[in-house]
């Protein structure tokens, strides 16, 4: 009886400590995109990435580090531009900006301060410049580093970049 009683206790703990750790595990399981769409401050950029055809391969491997313009950013842009940009006729141009803002690999904030440019997906570089507690990509000012997701890293950004003219 005392040996059932204390397997017992021992399962429940097991299952409490189970139950308890649960959220955490399924957090970090979540990629870029759920990461981004959870967060509920980036619904343009998830609806430019659907229009992109860009969601399965940010919810892919990776790992990749996004650059991500909030909406705030998104409505900086003179009026109309995301609408064009969202456009079928246009998913070249969108699909350019986009991958934009995407490097491969992990890059956390640690590393972002040491370098002067990264390559990025769309094969352009972005300017890196990092001045006392703040970093700026191309125009960029990070506002927020290192959302961690099952398949990279998010920084939050305050304008959407554009990639040089060819």
């Amino acid at each position: 009886m005392k040996s059932q009683l204390k397997s017992l206790m021992i399962a429940t703990v097991a299952a409490i400590g189970v139950a308890a750790a649960t959220p955490a595990v399924q957090a970090m399981q979540k990629n870029i995109v759920e990461t981004a769409v959870e967060a509920g401050k980036f619904t343009t950029l998830a609806k430019a990435l659907g229009a992109a055809g860009l969601v399965d391969t940010l919810k892919g491997k990776g790992p990749f580090t996004v650059f991500a313009p909030t909406d705030e950013a998104f409505a900086k842009l003179p009026e109309g531009t995301v609408e064009t940009l969202l456009k079928p006729e246009n998913k070249d141009k969108l699909t350019a900006i986009l991958t934009y803002h995407v490097v491969p690999g992990e890059v956390k904030a640690a590393d972002v301060v040491k370098l002067q440019e990264a390559a990025t997906v769309n094969g352009e570089k972005v300017k890196v410049k990092a001045d006392g507690g703040s970093v700026m990509i191309n125009d960029a000012k990070v506002t927020a580093t290192d959302i961690a997701a099952s398949n990279g890293v998010i920084h939050v950004i305050d304008k959407v970049i554009l990639p040089p003219k060819s």
